[in-house]
């Protein structure tokens, strides 16, 4: 056997979760954890939450700018024509609505993504023009939203709710969801929580996307991917374990017991804590906002607990300072507005896989792929077979 003993590129050491590396340029926004701040391009992501809408940002993503007026007609009118299911999905959504014990509309997300990769027959990235590229990165965005309202409706065997073209992002998808009308203050609710969550930063889903882009791959393939290392419970899959927290506390005088258990047992505090901000998380506040300007008994409780919580954090976890993070109060906003908890996920997916796309159109024009190492720590090699 010969070994190579040509010398080699010499190994970098990196913190653990590849923390502080900076693995890409972007041109799509930035997460400055220190001073409880992030963006959109060039403007405040809050900002853009507050006074913007949906698809104005969605639009600023893909494009770089903000619309004109006419410029935002024809895209809202585009990306309507574009919700409707392919009829080869419906069989494929009934199957992974049904299967198995319990509901995961994330899991069957990823399964119809497969399938429309299919049914329109996507080219690699690697293939494909920029025209063709964004072409399918509205396609997939667009109905998106389509699916996942169509695997809740039907896992509650329901027939899914066709997508109005009249409606906005925001609208149809609590119109798809419930088969009625959603009152305005719910829909802006909503489409604030959308727009504060389109992107952020080279968190783990979306730098999965962008390595499995960097290998050429169709746009569907790079978004399975990013899906499925969202739908973990320390990515984008918390919102409903925060809110079932508070069940868990159901009321004031339990919450320093409930939280002091859950210490002394190791376990983590579902919506407290994140792995860039140092200070309160911008997308918290807002969320918290918009709770408090709904109002009601759910909304005393949760800033009762979100105090307590972090009091006790700080009493518990000396030098770490937790504070609330989106995921705390989304649950609480999804929660008022009308959307069942097994949806409080796919809500989060209908507004990220904006950015997911945003991020693999970015990276489909470096051309290089992504290729770390890793160091070796088994037994010393090579050894002779037994």
């Amino acid at each position: 056997m010969t070994i190579n003993t040509e010398p080699v590129d010499e190994l970098i050491e990196v913190p653990a979760g590849l923390r502080h590396v900076i693995a890409a340029e972007t041109r799509l926004g930035d997460v400055r954890g220190r001073e409880g701040f992030y963006h959109y391009r060039q403007y405040s992501a809050i900002d853009l939450a507050t006074g913007r809408t949906f698809e104005e940002v969605w639009f600023l993503m893909m494009e770089g700018r903000l619309p004109t007026p006419g410029e935002l007609a024809e895209f809202t009118g585009t990306i309507a024509g574009l919700r409707d299911l392919p009829a080869e999905l419906l069989p494929v959504l009934t199957a992974a609505a049904t299967a198995g014990t319990r509901f995961r509309p994330m899991a069957g997300l990823r399964t119809a993504l497969s399938m429309l990769a299919e049914t329109l027959e996507l080219q690699p990235l690697w293939d494909s023009d920029p025209a063709t590229r964004s072409r399918d990165a509205l396609r997939i965005c667009a109905v998106t939203p389509t699916i996942l309202a169509a695997l809740h409706r039907l896992h509650e065997g329901l027939e899914p709710v066709a997508p109005q073209p009249e409606l906005s992002t925001t609208a149809n998808w609590l119109y798809m969801i419930s088969g009625e009308l959603p009152k305005p203050a719910a829909v802006r609710a909503i489409e604030q929580y959308l727009i504060a969550t389109i992107d952020h930063g080279f968190n783990a889903s979306t730098f999965t996307a962008r390595v499995v882009a960097s290998t050429g791959a169709d746009i569907a393939a790079a978004l399975i991917a990013a899906i499925g290392a969202f739908s973990g419970p320390l990515h984008g899959g918390a919102p409903d374990r925060a809110l079932d927290g508070l069940d868990e506390i159901g009321t004031p005088d339990r919450i320093d017991d409930w939280v002091r258990g859950k210490i002394s047992r190791g376990e983590r505090i579902m919506g407290f804590g994140h792995a860039v901000y140092r200070t309160d998380d911008p997308r918290s506040l807002l969320l918290r906002d918009i709770a408090t300007e709904i109002g009601g008994p759910l909304v005393d409780f949760a800033t009762t607990v979100e105090r307590r919580v972090v009091e006790l954090l700080a009493e518990l976890k000396p030098g770490r300072t937790l504070y609330a993070n989106v995921e705390f109060y989304a649950g609480v906003v999804m929660e008022l507005s009308g959307i069942p908890r097994s949806m409080f996920t796919p809500t989060f997916a209908v507004s990220r896989t904006v950015g997911w796309t945003a991020n693999i159109l970015e990276q489909a024009q470096r051309g290089k792929i992504i290729r770390p190492a890793a160091r070796y720590v088994g037994p010393p090699a090579p050894q002779p077979l037994p």
